[in-house]
C-alpha cells in the first residue's frame, strides 16, 4: 500500500513550532494541520497562541476555528478530522505538515487507535474516590499527572469528579484501545523541537507578557459573556488563570504570574511526554539561531521526501 508522506513538528509551547511549520510549508509547497487541542475553538485566539493571518504568510492551516468553546471535541473526533484533512492536502499534491503540542491528538493521527465505547468500571471509580478521601486530592491529581500530564494540566486538583474521570480514561483507555500500532497509512518524519530550560522559560515569560498586552483579559471576558465559563475549553491554560482576576479574587499581576508558572510546568510535562511517546529527531531551537536549527530540519525533510518524488 502506498503511504502518504507527512512531516510532524511537535514540541513545548513557545519553542518555535509555528514558525518552523510555516517555513517548511513555504519551502515544500505544504499545508499545515494544527495539532492543538485549544486552537480548534473559535474565539480562543490569544490564549492559545493561534497563528495570525500575518504570521501564516498565506499558508493554509486546517483544524483551527472548527467549533465553539461549548462544543465537545474528543480524540476520536480529532483523529477523524485530521486524517481527512491530510488526505485532502495530499490529494492536491501538497505536503501535509502536522504542527502542535497536544501529544495525544497527534499520536492519534499517527497510530491506529480504535475507538469503542466502554462501560463504567464502578469498582475502579469507587477505588479512586476512596483514594481521594484517604490520601487526599493532591495525591489523586499527582497520579493523573504521572499517567496523563496534558489532561492533568487542564484539571484543578480540587475537582475530584473530573480527576477521577480522567484517571478512568487514562487507566482504561476510555474509547481508545491500548494496543494501538503505528498507522500503515503514513510514512512520516517527526521532529521534536526543544531548548534549554532557561531559554524556553524566558520565551514563555515573554509570550505571556505579549498575550496580556494583546488583550488576553478582554478575550476571556468576551468568552465569559457568551456563557462559556463552565466549559472544558475554558479550563485550558491561558484562560483558567484569568477568570479569578476577572471575578475580582486575585490581582492582574498574580494572574499573570500564575499563567507563566502553569505554562512553564506544562512545557516541562510536554517534553517528558514527547520523550516517552515519540521516536523522533530532536532539534535544539535554543543554542543555535533559528536559521541554523531550521536548516537541519529542512535537510532532513528534503532527503526524506526525495523517495516520494514530490520535489
Amino acid at each position: 500500500m502506498k503511504k502518504t508522506p507527512v512531516v510532524v513538528i511537535v514540541g513545548p509551547t513557545a519553542v518555535g513550532k509555528t514558525k518552523t511549520g510555516i517555513e517548511l510549508a513555504k519551502a515544500f509547497d505544504g499545508e499545515i494541520v494544527s495539532g492543538d487541542s485549544v486552537q480548534v475553538y473559535r474565539g480562543m485566539d490569544i490564549g492559545s497562541a493561534k497563528v495570525t493571518k500575518e504570521e501564516a504568510e498565506g499558508i493554509p492551516h486546517h483544524l483551527i476555528d472548527i467549533c465553539d468553546p461549548d462544543d465537545a471535541m474528543s480524540v476520536a473526533m480529532f483523529q477523524q478530522l485530521a486524517r481527512a484533512a491530510i488526505d485532502d492536502i495530499y490529494s492536491r499534491g501538497k505536503l501535509p505538515i502536522i504542527v502542535g503540542g497536544t501529544g495525544l491528538y497527534i499520536r492519534s493521527i499517527l497510530y491506529d487507535y480504535e475507538f469503542v465505547e466502554r462501560p463504567v468500571d464502578e469498582a475502579l471509580r469507587a477505588d479512586l474516590e476512596r483514594m481521594a478521601e484517604v490520601e487526599g486530592r493532591e495525591a489523586l491529581h499527582q497520579r493523573l499527572i504521572q499517567l496523563d500530564p496534558e489532561r492533568a494540566a487542564t484539571i484543578h486538583p480540587n475537582n475530584v469528579r473530573r480527576v477521577v474521570r480522567a484517571l478512568e480514561v487514562a487507566m482504561q483507555g476510555d474509547t481508545q484501545t491500548t494496543d494501538s500500532a503505528p498507522s500503515e497509512h503514513y510514512d512520516y518524519r517527526l521532529f521534536v523541537l526543544h531548548a534549554d530550560r532557561e531559554i524556553l522559560y524566558d520565551r514563555i515569560n515573554q509570550r505571556v507578557d505579549a498575550m496580556m498586552e494583546a488583550g488576553l483579559v478582554e478575550e476571556v471576558e468576551r468568552l465569559l459573556a457568551h456563557g462559556y465559563r463552565d466549559t472544558q475549553a475554558m479550563r485550558a491554560i491561558g484562560y483558567k488563570e484569568m477568570i479569578p482576576y476577572i471575578d475580582g479574587n486575585i490581582s492582574k499581576e498574580k494572574a499573570t504570574e500564575l499563567l507563566k508558572q502553569h505554562t512553564r510546568q506544562f512545557a516541562k510535562r510536554q517534553l517528558t511526554w514527547f520523550r516517552h511517546q515519540f521516536d523522533g529527531i530532536w532539534v535544539d531551537m535554543g543554542r543555535k539561531s533559528f536559521e541554523l536549527s531550521y536548516k537541519n530540519i529542512y535537510d532532513e525533510v528534503e532527503g526524506f521526501f526525495r523517495k516520494f518524488r514530490l520535489f
